[in-house]
């Protein structure tokens, strides 16, 4: 697992364009990818486009990633990913490229079964991409997309002939959307004005009264109560 200092670095090398640092970081937040889809399943759409969406808002994420906002690089795309997802299902779509991903795929592994072959070497993403004519990105993505996941979420087989997925056997409570929810609402508040974030602090952390609160920073009971109330609205259009 990545450390932060580690994130950091290979997210400035994808502002430089290196694809294998975007690479990199795909491959080590896929159990955070697999996390957010789990809780998104049930809804009619399938494992794999789910996967490929969180993907999509991974990338997103990165992108617009900025190390001086004092958060890290996962707590700052859990929401994104999610949005992503969730605009999807919202808009009640369907990924229609699923068939072509793989066909594309077959064209991009057979290109580097031939590579590996004849130098014993095989093709870097940038390579790929300029054989295909494809962005960095979609080359990932596509040739993601022909990986089994192997995880808790997988099926299996069991001894009492019935099927299902690894984690069904194991008897933890899930607090998978709770954790999500905290991931999103850090997110609201580390964007917040610094007064504003001391409120929340002082009224949500602390359990401080308003008015205890106005004494604290030095204003009046009524401003506070105004103040809450257009956190709290904030809050409600941020995580609707």
């Amino acid at each position: 697992m990545l450390n932060e200092e580690e994130t950091l670095a290979l997210v400035r090398k994808v502002r430089s364009g290196d694809g294998k640092a975007k690479e990199t970081l795909l491959k080590e937040n896929e159990n955070l990818l697999k996390s957010i889809v789990k809780r998104y399943l049930g809804k009619g759409t399938d494992y794999n486009d789910l996967f490929q969406l969180a993907g999509i808002g991974l990338l997103k994420a990165i992108d617009a990633y900025d190390e001086s906002f004092g958060a890290k690089l996962t707590t700052y795309a859990v929401p994104v990913i999610a949005g992503e997802i969730k605009r999807f299902l919202r808009d009640d779509g369907s990924v229609k490229v699923s068939r072509s991903i793989k066909e594309k795929s077959r064209e991009l592994q057979a290109y580097i079964s031939s590579k590996v072959t004849q130098s014993g070497d095989a093709p870097t993403v940038s390579e790929l991409a300029s054989v295909f004519q494809m962005e960095e990105s979609d080359v990932l993505f596509v040739l993601d997309s022909a990986k089994m996941p192997v995880s808790l979420y997988q099926h299996g087989d069991y001894k009492d002939d019935e099927t299902g997925e690894l984690i069904e056997k194991l008897p933890s409570k899930d607090f998978q959307d709770e954790w999500i929810e905290k991931m999103e609402l850090k997110r609201v508040i580390d964007a917040l004005p610094e007064r504003e974030r001391r409120i929340v602090l002082l009224r949500y952390y602390r359990d401080m009264t308003q008015s205890e609160v106005a004494e604290e920073i030095g204003v009046s009971q009524v401003q506070i109560s105004r103040i809450e109330t257009k956190i709290l609205k904030k809050f409600r259009d941020e995580l609707s």
